[in-house]
């Protein structure tokens, strides 16, 4: 056998040892809930949580523990919230707390979303805290990179905390978007009619994960920041500290939509 035939063998020895019965069915698993999770938030909390012992999460917090007041927060065990819309509402104009609760009303979507610390285990582990707060400032980092709280921004804004601590349930969704849109879809982009349609197909999650790994690798660390104390904070000043240049334009920019534009004053 040469030794191009060996390594080949040896290859697809190693992938078949990857590929056994118990992982195959905590992927599918795992899978179950990617699928499910432009329907219903649930299934992504469950994803996220049922990652918290793997190896991904191991990553996710030597990354974490890398940066002292990341660290030093997941020792704290803070927890935000919950968020009062209405006392957020009347902040000034342009700040991150009056931006945050206009949209969300727009949006129809419960600025208070995310599950109680006792759906993460109570946050005994580290890991329990990070699933937590990564859950809970979600739709904050929506406000803060400009991505929309659709599925046209989704990947985008997942992709931000993939590039800066690899947090295991949004690569999982990222991975999952890509492979669901390889299956999905046998039209180029360029001949898809709707954004509806092209944002379900591979080129479309490639573009926008690429966009949102782009922009977490160039911002400062966004895990570590109180977003509670800086609410009444401009967001454009904020944005432009944590070294964040925001998605505006698109459909998948909640700034581009009027109806939103219209209720911030713009």
């Amino acid at each position: 056998m040469s030794a191009h035939c060996f390594a080949l063998g040896m290859g697809f020895r190693h992938l078949n040892g990857l590929a056994n019965r118990e992982n195959l069915d905590a992927f599918l698993g795992l899978m179950d809930l990617a699928a499910g999770a432009g329907d219903s938030a649930e299934n992504v909390f469950e994803l996220t949580h049922r990652l918290r012992a793997s190896k991904p999460m191991q990553l996710c917090l030597k990354r974490l523990a890398q940066h002292p007041e990341s660290q030093a927060l997941i020792e704290r065990r803070y927890v935000g919230g919950p968020y009062d819309s209405a006392a957020l509402r009347a902040l000034p104009q342009g700040t991150l707390g009056h931006t945050y609760a206009t949209v969300m009303e727009v949006m129809g979507y419960d600025i208070n979303f995310f599950p109680e610390p006792e759906f993460f285990a109570s946050l005994e582990t580290d890991a329990d805290y990070v699933n937590y707060r990564a859950t809970a400032t979600h739709d904050l980092h929506h406000i803060l990179s400009g991505f929309s709280l659709n599925n046209f921004g989704e990947l985008g804004v997942i992709s931000i905390s993939v590039a800066q601590f690899s947090h295991p349930g949004s690569a999982f969704l990222n991975l999952m978007s890509l492979l669901l849109g390889w299956f999905r879809s046998d039209t180029p982009i360029d001949q898809l009619e709707t954004i509806q349609e092209q944002a379900r197909s591979t080129s479309y999650a490639c573009k926008m994960i690429s966009h949102g790994i782009e922009m977490g690798l160039n911002a400062k660390p966004l895990f570590p920041v109180i977003w509670e104390e800086r609410m009444e904070q401009n967001l454009d000043e904020l944005r432009a500290e944590m070294g964040i240049v925001p998605s505006l334009d698109g459909p998948w920019s909640w700034a581009s939509n009027g109806v939103i534009r219209q209720a911030l004053g713009w």
